[in-house]
């Protein structure tokens, strides 16, 4: 049995996995600093306990769930934790998400190696030149290294579905462009960020971010939550083949 530094626990979440009704466990601890995290209490402090507690919380939401999502803090800060954690939601019949930085490519690569996870959000903070001044840590080459392996994952057939979140800020409206040339066929998320002394981006704003894009994206707000937004260059060009 491995010990696990537990953060917390939600019952029933609809909106951590897009059509899906899942339970959320939250693990704790993150070797990264953004100032906007909006999970800040629990990057670091300590709560042990057995991950056989947490698998039997798990176990008791079944009846409302069909799967299970790891969050943080850094779920992939914990390793063995989480594959204990996720081996049995997968006994249980449950499918297993996880919500990452990317700063630990070498588990996800053994996650999607044990046919663990199937779902992996992959939180983009910024443009690679940026990273360090943004996070405190120079960890853009790891981030770049798990968006390859989330890349012939999905492609193989490996990871049945990935998401690219890129939460963006008023001012760095541009560096969703050069994120987007990276991220090939997966699902691109465009997300409103959100921090004090800051007008965040509205819906419109973000949908001209997309309309400079070549792909449909999910545009996530506050208020409005999440769309479906195809943009219109892509309406075009799909206008242009049914001629």
């Amino acid at each position: 049995m491995v010990r696990v530094n537990f953060g917390g626990f939600v019952p029933l979440s609809t909106v951590d996995w897009h059509g899906r009704s899942v339970c959320t466990v939250f693990l704790r601890g993150c070797p990264i600093r953004c100032s906007y995290c909006h999970n800040r209490g629990i990057i670091s402090g300590l709560d042990e306990r057995d991950t056989e507690e947490i698998i039997g919380m798990v176990r008791d939401a079944r009846l409302l769930i069909s799967g299970v999502v790891f969050s943080g803090g850094e779920p992939t800060f914990q390793p063995e934790a989480l594959k204990e954690v996720a081996r049995a939601a997968r006994s249980s019949g449950l499918v297993v998400g996880v919500q990452t930085n990317g700063i630990f490519p070498e588990v996800l690569a053994g996650l999607v190696r044990e046919g663990l996870v199937d779902r992996i959000a992959l939180d983009i903070k910024a443009g690679w030149g940026r990273y360090e001044s943004l996070v405190q840590v120079n960890v853009a080459e790891k981030v770049k290294e798990s968006l390859e392996i989330c890349k012939t994952a999905a492609a193989s057939g490996s990871l049945p579905e990935c998401e690219v979140v890129v939460t963006l800020f008023r001012g760095y409206e541009h560096e969703a462009a050069s994120i987007s040339a990276e991220t090939g066929d997966l699902v691109l998320v465009l997300q409103q960020g959100v921090v004090p002394g800051t007008e965040p981006l509205t819906v419109e704003e973000l949908r001209a971010v997309a309309d400079g894009l070549d792909k449909p994206v999910r545009i996530r707000t506050r208020d409005s939550g999440e769309e479906w937004y195809e943009g219109h260059r892509c309406r075009r060009s799909s206008s242009e083949r049914k001629r």
